[in-house]
């Protein structure tokens, strides 16, 4: 049988005395977590050992001996290290021992039990793997990806194993917080840190963030109360704020507040993780908005922007009218239906007109109206990203309208035409079943069905020409739109501090382990040095990426095509019961 020593790499020079670490029966390893040096009274040993069992919930015990041998070998030291077999009493007993000068290790393994079977082995043999334990203990092992199965069980039996002993090592911490320098009752040789009274500025912190949380919690619970008022739940009101970004977005970082300054400890620490990434993705963001803001506040650039505005508007309209007049001809050498073709080029002139004479009224209080939403810019960049989204929307409403217009009269001619086709060949739908089944029509019917089939089909151009082309402008629109949600679902879904950690610490979060092997002779035991492997940067985006606040529809290609084909809108947000294909 192959036993598996976990030997840390901090404790190759210590001076000789116990292994201690615990025994892990279901993979037959022994993780050693440090080394108890002479002298030492075997009572506080244990003492010792049922503190940090009890602190950690970790089965610690003495598992062997550790005989480093810096000057002449002692002819008693080997005979006293074998005496305390006796005293600390596990099955089975390791025997570490490594020579004067050189770099030869040597392991015994003894077994007070003597086998039953005649067949058993009677010596076991000795993996000795060496591990860096302050990575191990600040690391947080991942789950691999999936494998072919006839690669699942090994993998799982090998995940098994390894997350054991980063488990043990993580769990035991309470072991490694004494001072490196304590000559106390009981000296110990591991990894430690410089110490809890390293910096005064970290402890004053943890010390004052309990009444900040306490009292941004209140805060939060006040504008929760007050968002949550009946009056905002009313009909004009609460659909307005359904539809605006700029609503989500706020509702989305009240939540995003609400976790990160609560009082409940994280549970575990893929929930520490997340609150991290969600401060630092907030911290990010209000960084970004600042810097903005400042931009915009500096050389008037707000006045510039109210300024410009206007004759953007301007332009744009004089070239919808250029656009209409263009249709209303003969647009592309194109045969269409003059009377249907001026009513609706009259028909979405005036809308452009109308558009005008609003935008011409509410330019005295553009520039108020911007300087006010450039102050939206210290909660965030997120905000201010969704503000333009809607402000977007609100100047491109008149496109939005004959978006609309076109695409009713398209899905109306679409939906005669389907149905007159059908009473060509006998069949109807059948609204209560669902279903189209068979019918029978007289003379009359039939033939005021043809009339209305061709006055359809010959209309149907002229009709489809301007849902062409509005729709375009449409898709043009809510393509902007897109583009600056998807900024806004990326700022506040990248898991930055997880990122931060892979760059600059990438042990912290590990995938696996490798391992190479150090010495591999006959009659010594197999020496290997396990490292950790690193998570992929996707595999970390995926694991740790955080909610967004995405209300838009994403459609597939396929649904998209029918929608646009059969004249259906679509929405820059998505609907009540809407099916994603």
């Amino acid at each position: 049988m192959v036993l598996k020593a976990f030997f840390p790499t901090c404790c190759t020079s210590a001076d000789s005395g116990l292994l201690v670490g615990r025994w892990v029966p279901e993979q037959n390893s022994a993780v050693v977590l440090a080394v108890v040096h002479f002298p030492f009274i075997p009572i506080q040993v244990k003492e010792l050992l049922a503190q940090v069992q009890q602190a950690s919930r970790v089965g610690v015990a003495v598992l062997g001996t550790w005989c480093h041998r810096r000057q002449e070998p002692e002819e008693s030291l080997g005979h006293f290290l074998e005496g305390l077999g006796a005293i600390f009493s596990h099955e089975p007993w390791l025997q570490l021992c490594r020579e004067r000068g050189s770099k030869l290790w040597s392991c015994k393994v003894t077994h007070r039990q003597v086998p039953t079977s005649p067949d058993a082995p009677g010596e076991d043999q000795v993996m000795l793997i060496f591990y860096d334990q302050r990575k191990v203990l600040l690391s947080q092992l991942h789950p691999p990806t999936a494998l072919p199965d006839h690669q699942a069980g090994d993998a799982t039996a090998s995940t098994r194993g390894l997350a054991a002993v980063f488990d043990t090592v993580a769990r035991s911490e309470a072991l490694f917080r004494s001072d490196r320098f304590d000559e106390g009752l009981v000296r110990l040789s591991h990894w430690q840190s410089e110490g809890v009274e390293a910096s005064i500025i970290v402890e004053l912190a943890k010390q004052a963030s309990g009444p900040v949380c306490l009292l941004f919690a209140y805060l939060l619970s006040l504008i929760s109360a007050a968002s949550a008022c009946r009056v905002f739940k009313l009909w004009p009101l609460s659909f307005i704020c359904s539809k605006l970004s700029t609503c989500e977005q706020l509702r989305h970082r009240l939540e995003q507040l609400t976790f990160i300054f609560s009082t409940q400890k994280a549970e575990n620490a893929s929930q520490l993780m997340r609150k991290a990434n969600m401060l630092v993705s907030v911290l990010l963001d209000v960084a970004l908005g600042l810097t903005l803001l400042s931009w915009l506040h500096g050389k008037d650039r707000i006045g510039q922007l109210a300024d410009a505005l206007v004759p953007v508007a301007d332009w744009v309209a004089e070239e919808l009218q250029h656009l209409l007049q263009w249709l209303m001809g003969a647009p592309a050498g194109l045969k269409m239906n003059r009377a249907l073709d001026q009513v609706l080029g009259r028909f979405f002139l005036y809308h452009i007109h109308l558009w005008i004479s609003y935008i011409h009224l509410m330019s005295p209080f553009i520039e108020r109206i911007l300087w006010h939403m450039g102050l939206s810019a210290c909660l965030g960049l997120t905000v201010s990203l969704s503000i333009l989204s809607d402000i977007i929307a609100l100047l491109t409403f008149h496109i939005y309208c004959f978006y609309v217009y076109g695409a009713r009269l398209y899905c109306l001619k679409i939906c005669g035409l389907s149905s007159l086709w059908r009473l060509f060949r006998g069949k109807k739908w059948n609204v209560l079943r669902q279903r189209v089944d068979s019918c029978s029509y007289d003379l009359d019917q039939l033939f005021i069905g043809t009339l209305l089939f061709t006055i359809l089909v010959f209309l149907l151009p002229t009709t489809a020409l301007y849902y062409l082309v509005f729709t375009l402008l449409r898709l043009l629109v809510v393509t902007v739109q897109g583009l600056i949600h998807l900024l806004v679902d990326l700022t506040n879904s990248l898991p930055l501090y997880a990122l931060g950690l892979r760059l600059c610490r990438p042990y912290r979060l590990s995938a696996g382990v490798k391992f190479q092997v150090l010495e591999h002779e006959a009659g010594r035991p197999l020496r290997l040095l396990m490292q950790i492997n690193p998570l992929p940067y996707n595999r970390v985006v995926h694991t740790y990426r955080l909610p967004s606040c995405g209300c838009h529809p994403k459609h597939s290609w396929g649904s998209l095509c029918r929608k646009l084909f059969f004249g259906e809108l679509i929405y820059p947000w998505r609907q009540r019961g809407e099916k994603q294909d």
